[in-house]
């Protein structure tokens, strides 16, 4: 579902082979070897993310497949609680290896970028959007649940708490320009994102990767990055809501034809 073309020092990695541009677990686990084998590569010092459909980055996680994992949870009778916290696993992994990963990490959003997509993204470094009628954001509780790969804890040090809250609240997504203005992508670029995305990579490639790493470390560190325990209780609260009597309704709902996320 991935695939990579490198650039000189930069690796493009771009979401290639996913169904209807959705997320799914196959893509997490491609994702998190991409990571092994990147870590290390000194030939590699500045990753790019894109899309591979022309007008989608990441349109949200498969609700497909969640309604598929609610159905499971709920015939084995699972019940979730912060008092128990879910283990680390999947999505909310990768994401937290953007993070700590010592090299840039850069998202080039083509298109549609939203749940599990813009949580992804939010992990990255700098994110970069091409101009256009499109969708960014988080719009989990249409569906009766809420972000569960650290959504609710990177989306406020971006935009501020207040933003954050009404934005997750109602599950309002935004136009890049708008997306811009809040601080949720650093750049709308008018025309050729990925010559765009790849000059900033080469651009950062030529910098010295031990000091690249260092600035990433230590900015992050000033940011206070998500807690475990907030991390978890996302991650397990999200299960909580996902095997619900109203979300499986809502998921099926967004399943038939023509449902859409943000207007279920």
């Amino acid at each position: 579902q991935l695939s990579r073309e490198q650039h000189g020092r930069v690796a493009l990695i771009r979401f290639a082979g996913l169904p209807d541009g959705f997320m799914d677990e196959q893509t997490v686990v491609e994702l998190d070897s991409l990571l092994d084998e990147v870590e290390d590569d000194p030939a590699t010092r500045v990753l790019v993310f894109t899309g591979g459909l022309p007008d989608a980055f990441v349109r949200h996680y498969s609700v497909v497949k969640l309604a598929a994992l609610a159905d499971q949870l709920r015939h084995r009778g699972m019940t979730f609680d912060p008092a128990r916290p879910t283990p680390e696993r999947g999505l909310p992994v990768v994401c937290r290896r953007l993070e700590s990963l010592p090299k840039p990490v850069i998202a080039a959003i083509n298109g549609t970028c939203m749940g599990g997509g813009f949580e992804f993204a939010l992990a990255c470094d700098i994110r970069l959007a091409i101009e256009g009628s499109y969708s960014i954001g988080l719009p989990e509780i249409n569906i009766g649940i809420l972000p569960g790969a650290g959504g609710t804890q990177r989306l406020p040090r971006l935009v501020g708490l207040g933003r954050a809250l009404e934005m997750l609240l109602r599950g309002r997504t935004v136009l890049p320009r708008e997306a811009l203005a809040l601080g949720m992508v650093q750049e709308v670029v008018d025309r050729d994102l990925i010559g765009r995305a790849l000059a900033l990579g080469n651009e950062l490639a030529a910098k010295s990767p031990l000091a690249l790493a260092h600035i990433k470390r230590l900015v992050r560190g000033t940011m206070s990055p998500p807690s475990p325990a907030g991390l978890a209780d996302e991650r397990t609260l999200f299960l909580d809501l996902l095997v619900s009597d109203e979300a499986v309704e809502l998921m099926a709902k967004m399943n038939r034809p023509g449902g859409d996320i943000r207007k279920v």
